[in-house]
């Protein structure tokens, strides 16, 4: 497998530690959106993309995010459930869309990622320079 290409956009307020949204696409035929550049303690890594775990509600069916004390949508108490736990003992609140299954393709993905992101960096240091408009490579 191999990373064909990279696509990053700038988060506009780069001093939180999300630096920036990316998608890549993997041998030409498969894109993965939604990519977040993280900047931490040891450097840039990458997240990939999630979605809040949810729980529905027994009365109406509405999802709710796993730690709501009542309903949104018909405002029933809902039962306490406790959220899974990792493996590093926190509570998994999210769940992964897409991830690599080892570690050799996570870091092939996660160089090529921070690789473009930097580029993108210096880039944004030129004057004139236009932020890409492209929609997939994160959200507004």
């Amino acid at each position: 497998m191999e990373v064909t290409e990279v696509r990053v956009k700038l988060a506009s307020n780069r001093g939180d530690k999300l630096q920036a949204f990316a998608s890549v696409t993997l041998d030409g035929a498969f894109v993965v959106r939604d990519i977040k550049v993280i900047k931490g303690n040891d450097g840039f890594f990458v997240a990939m993309p999630s979605r809040k775990l949810t729980v529905r509600c027994a009365d109406c069916g509405t999802k709710n995010h796993l730690r709501a004390v009542y309903c949104n949508q018909c405002g029933t108490r809902l039962k306490e459930r406790k959220a899974p736990i990792d493996e590093r003992g926190r509570a998994k609140l999210h769940a992964d869309i897409a991830h690599p299954i080892n570690a050799e393709c996570r870091n092939m993905i996660q160089s090529a990622i921070v690789e473009e992101f930097l580029a993108e960096v210096e880039r944004s240091k030129q004057p004139g320079y236009k932020p890409s408009e492209e929609e997939d490579a994160g959200p507004d």
